[in-house]
């Protein structure tokens, strides 16, 4: 099954990013494959297809993780795209304002996932929520402008209190979640 570790936010965060996410959907409602709000989270690790049999274990690496940091409030601020200030983006994304926790338990999440034998990802982990994804790069120009425009802005907190395995199904619709268990932190 295909699974990822992530944080889910909360609904005054998710309020405030469907908002926004309704104002660009309507400058490029063909062109990317935007997000919906149950699916808005902040992805720590993607673990790929992973057994049904792998999953203990990696819920016992995530409690073990998760443990080892205190609970922290995260502010999601600012907008872009990967590639960034490419001509030809293919993600569009809302950032976060630095914080330590995050990059902590992120680094924890990869080192003990790589001794179960999961790749390290080679890019630096760059926190973020991934609003849509370039389908076709034609008349999405608008909707790039729009990201410049808010560069700064400040989209809400949200208390991260837990980290959760979730699964992914790729459906025609978009993807969709389901939770396969949750990790507390210290």
């Amino acid at each position: 099954m295909r699974t990822f570790i992530a944080i889910d936010l909360g609904p005054d965060v998710k309020r405030t990013l469907s908002d926004f996410l309704w104002r660009m959907r309507k400058l490029a409602p063909q062109n990317i494959s935007w997000i919906r709000e149950p699916g808005m989270h902040l992805t720590l690790k993607f673990l790929g297809e992973v057994e049904d049999e792998r999953i203990p274990s990696v819920l016992t690496l995530m409690n073990e993780a998760a443990a080892a940091v205190p609970a922290f409030a995260l502010k999601f601020k600012g907008t872009g795209t990967f590639p960034p200030q490419a001509r030809t983006p293919r993600v569009l994304w809302v950032g976060t304002e630095e914080q330590p926790a995050v990059a902590g338990l992120a680094e924890r999440l990869a080192a003990g996932l790589e001794r179960l034998g999961f790749e390290r990802e080679e890019r630096p982990f760059r926190p973020h929520l991934t609003l849509g994804r370039v389908r076709r790069a034609y008349g999405i120009q608008e909707a790039v402008a729009e990201l410049e425009k808010n560069r700064e802005t400040e989209f809400g907190v949200t208390s991260v209190t837990r980290i959760t395995l979730f699964k992914s199904v790729l459906k025609p619709t978009g993807a969709e979640y389901s939770v396969l268990g949750e990790s507390p932190l210290g």
